[in-house]
């Protein structure tokens, strides 16, 4: 009898991180390193280093997950084991050393939250300008015509909403101004723009802890990728001094108490108390990881890293090529869209003008007969005068005949005759007119029948101009014969069946203008890096001005402002931001930052 193998104990966790979420089962005895690679691995993740799991533990408290204990030791709420995957360490740089896209991609969606959480102070000017890269991210390119509705997207902070007497759409308008200025910047741009203008914040990286000194003032502990900072209690966003890892040699605590030893002998000790004895070991772990990583920067990359750059900068180079064939095929497909509404355009002017020719050549042959019938009416009316002229010749010859019988007939026939030769004038005067008359309209039918015959030829040479001065390929699929473009009633019919599919006129253009993806492309990509630095810079102070504009225009409609507005708006006046502030922090000896410290 084979022997059945016992089943491992496992329970189910939760890992869920700003945009998805994992479930597992565990096995009791599993680490949380062992936790920490799955996820790691589920999610394709090579920079872990930067990463943690954060969970609350049984006190309410907020930790992270140790790796090299077992998870369900860690005082953690075994009927609902749920993780949240968090950056734990930020970079120095975000475009220097975040390499994976995953990696860029897990920091945009954080830093984000801790933005519109307001756990981060972000001035309401690059509020928008943050949020105009994020729709970028999210949506692609904008489109005023098929935009999506953003007004239920949540795009500001609620504190820069509140402050300011303007409307969801007044915001809305404004956030479109900048996305509009990022086309054709993919996802992984968007967000990479978005990390280099987050980075600049004063409270980007930065893990705040209540303190106190000496003189039990309170402060606030700041721990980042550089060092300590202190801040005053009022003010979060410009610390008072600065202590570098690099003059730092050792950290430990005692009950409530950390003692910091500089590297420089003749420093006294760093001292300061916690104000809450579960935070001691949060505050020294976040310590000793940054320590680490400020350290790793400042060595040579590892064959790791060395290997993950490579990859990265191939991947981007191939995203490149792949982004400017596609752009390419865009840039045709948008020509052959022009010239499909331009030919169209034309066929609808052409069969408008062949109306109007018809029309007019109709109105010729109508006025042609009209004229024909009035000649032919004065040609009856100039014969039925002719005829009564001849009777009255005929009477007045009879009656000078029988004139000769008497005289007083004579002398009545004479006053007859009279009457008849003036009636004979009158009479020959009107056939005369009528005559001429008669010739006039026999000449204006004879120019009509000339002007139909010309507005014939001319629609028959405006028909063939058309059809043999076609300018492209695709206009002469219009082309039909000639006897085709005159139906039965002389109305125009012309075939635009090759209007009618877009996609063969893209496939032709396609055709004659095929291009090779060889050296040349990454060579040119090569180039297109080596200025990016430059490019950026340039890029940097339009932001910047466009952020003063802004600023300018929206400062009239504030109705309130907080105490960090305040500071920042006094930066703004002296000329400084988050770098100039921490070069006058750092820049004295470690002695003289202790003693400053302590008169805090």
């Amino acid at each position: 009898m084979i022997p059945f193998r016992k089943k491992k104990k496992s329970f189910p966790v939760k890992v869920c991180s700003l945009d998805s979420q994992l479930e597992f089962n565990l096995e009791y005895n599993a680490t949380g390193g062992e936790l920490f690679d799955l996820v790691c691995r589920t999610f394709g993740l090579r920079e872990e280093w930067y990463f943690g799991l954060q969970y609350e533990d049984t006190r309410g408290n907020v930790c992270w997950l140790k790796k090299e204990k077992k998870v369900i030791d860690q005082n953690i709420i075994k009927e609902s084991c749920v993780f949240m995957f968090y950056a734990k360490y930020f970079p120095e740089n975000v475009q220097e050393e975040l390499i994976q896209e995953i990696t860029q991609h897990l920091f945009f969606l954080q830093i984000k939250q801790a933005i519109l959480s307001m756990e981060y102070y972000c001035p309401p000017e690059a509020s928008v300008l943050l949020a105009s890269y994020y729709v970028q991210a999210k949506y692609g390119d904008y489109d005023e015509l098929n935009g999506v509705d953003l007004l239920n997207e949540d795009l500001l902070p609620q504190r820069v909403i509140d402050q300011y007497s303007m409307t969801p759409e007044m915001w809305l308008q404004r956030i479109k101004t900048w996305y509009a200025d990022h086309k054709q910047m993919s996802r992984d741009e968007a967000e990479m723009e978005y990390l280099k203008i987050a980075q600049d914040l004063d409270m980007f990286g930065v893990n705040y802890f209540p303190i106190k000194n000496k003189k039990n003032s309170e402060l606030w502990l700041g721990i980042t990728a550089l060092g300590l900072n202190i801040y005053e209690k009022e003010n979060k966003l410009q610390p008072r001094t600065v202590f570098q890892w690099s003059e730092i040699k050792n950290i430990s605590f005692d009950d409530k108490k950390f003692t910091i030893k500089p590297i420089d002998k003749a420093a006294p000790n760093f001292i300061f108390y916690s104000t809450k004895l579960r935070m001691n070991k949060l505050i020294l772990d976040l310590c000793i990881g940054n320590h680490e990583l400020f350290m790793r920067r400042r060595k040579p990359d590892t064959i790791e890293i060395q290997q993950m750059k490579a990859q990265a900068k191939e991947e981007k180079q191939r995203r490149q090529i792949e982004r400017n064939k596609l752009s390419k095929e865009k840039q045709l497909r948008e020509q052959a869209e022009r010239d499909k509404s331009l030919l169209e355009a034309r066929l609808i002017g052409m069969q408008e003008e062949m109306r109007n020719a018809q029309l007019a050549l109709r109105r010729s042959e109508e006025a042609a007969e009209l004229l024909e019938q009035k000649n032919r009416l004065a040609e009856e009316e100039a014969l039925l005068l002719n005829r009564k002229a001849m009777d009255v010749e005929q009477e007045i010859a009879r009656l000078k005949n029988y004139a000769l019988k008497t005289e007083e007939e004579k002398i009545h026939l004479e006053r007859k005759s009279r009457e008849a030769e003036t009636l004979t004038a009158r009479m020959a005067e009107e056939s005369q007119k009528k005559a001429t008359e008669a010739e006039r309209l026999k000449n204006e039918l004879i120019n009509a029948r000339i002007a139909e015959k010309e507005a014939k030829e001319k629609l028959l040479t405006f028909l063939s101009r058309a059809t043999l001065s076609s300018p492209s390929p695709q206009l002469s699929n219009l082309s039909v014969p000639i006897h085709q473009l005159i139906t039965h009633d002389g109305i125009l019919s012309i075939s635009s069946q090759s209007l009618e599919d877009p996609e063969q006129m893209y496939e032709d253009a396609l055709e004659l203008n095929s291009y090779d993806l060889a050296e040349n492309d990454i060579s040119d990509i090569s180039l297109e890096i080596e200025k990016e630095r430059i490019e950026y810079l340039a890029k940097s102070k339009q932001v910047q001005s466009q952020l003063k504009g802004l600023r300018s225009e929206i400062e009239l409609l504030k109705i309130s402002e907080s105490e960090f507005d305040r500071i920042n708006a006094e930066q703004l006046r002296l000329g400084e931001n988050k770098y100039s502030t921490l070069k006058k922090a750092i820049k004295s000896s470690t002695r003289h930052k202790v003693a400053f410290y302590e008169e805090l």
